[in-house]
């Protein structure tokens, strides 16, 4: 076999494996969405069939029509609860960002600061917050501010240990770089150290969106048993009393499909962002 021809069979075999990386590459971005799709149809399927063969009553356990039918008839009530829920949710979590990504940047420009104040902030973290929300009550006059608190203590953490992590992870020698070069410790943090913790921190605001919503309906949950709380978790707590199983399976779903769209929305933006620098989202273009 001749050289021209060798070469030609070569390229013939990587055109082939090129085809076949191709092929493999569409059906997992196809399968990615497909799959989970077909997998929820099926769940479906079957809860909407053991209810039937089972004679389940609907205050137990309602058919998924039924809970369909419910959040289109109840979506006035629904809907308005949830963006009550999403505003304690949004506001938490921008006050969780300002704080953490502040707060994270004074630990990094002092170890003094750090090794005082970071363990009050995992006692936060690791403290329960229905065991926090009574004293809060007790403190707090306004009940929206008490919402925000509450949501605000859940979301903080993830932003504060991520970002500070980010920002002490800074490759050695490129700091020695700066400093052979007579940069001053706020060219060095602009330049080179928030940069380097972009990554770290869209992971903990991935987190945090999650938390930050649980912390809302969590502190909701506490204060609608009193009455004081007219977000998704009061009309979950209403349902309760009332029997009516299907609107509270229409609020549970509302609030799940809330948290997937917020991971979604700010997964785009961590990809956005990342996408033409960092190995993460460079993975994903592939």
């Amino acid at each position: 076999m001749s050289s021209t021809e060798m070469q030609g069979h070569k390229a013939v075999m990587i055109d082939a494996e090129e085809m076949r990386r191709a092929r493999q590459r569409k059906m997992e971005k196809t399968g990615k969405w497909l799959l989970p799709i077909l997998i929820m149809c099926v769940a479906i399927f079957m809860w909407d069939r053991i209810c039937v063969w089972n004679e389940i009553p609907r205050y137990i356990l309602p058919r998924p029509g039924e809970v369909l039918a419910t959040l289109i008839e109840d979506r006035g009530l629904l809907f308005s609860s949830l963006v009550n829920t999403l505003k304690i949710t949004f506001l938490s979590l921008a006050l969780a960002v300002a704080g953490g990504v502040g707060l994270s940047v004074l630990f990094t420009q002092s170890k003094w600061v750090e090794m005082s104040f970071f363990p009050f902030a995992v006692v936060l973290q690791v403290t329960p917050i229905v065991a926090i929300f009574p004293l809060i009550n007790i403190y707090v006059d306004n009940q929206t501010t008490k919402l925000l608190l509450c949501a605000w203590i859940v979301a903080f953490f993830p932003i504060l240990s991520n970002t500070t992590l980010g920002l002490n992870s800074v490759d050695r020698n490129l700091l020695d770089l700066f400093k052979l070069n007579g940069a001053s410790r706020w060219q060095t943090l602009w330049h080179l150290r928030l940069p380097a913790s972009m990554p770290y921190f869209l992971g903990g605001l991935k987190i945090a969106g999650g938390l930050a919503l649980i912390g809302a309906v969590v502190a909701e949950f506490v204060a609608g048993a009193s009455g004081q709380s007219s977000g998704l978790a009061s009309r979950i707590i209403e349902a309760g009393y009332r029997l009516n199983a299907p609107r509270l399976f229409a609020a549970l779903i509302l609030i799940s499909f809330t948290g997937i769209l917020i991971f979604l929305v700010l997964s785009f933006i961590s990809n956005r962002i990342l996408r033409r620098w960092h190995e993460s989202a460079l993975t994903q273009e592939r």
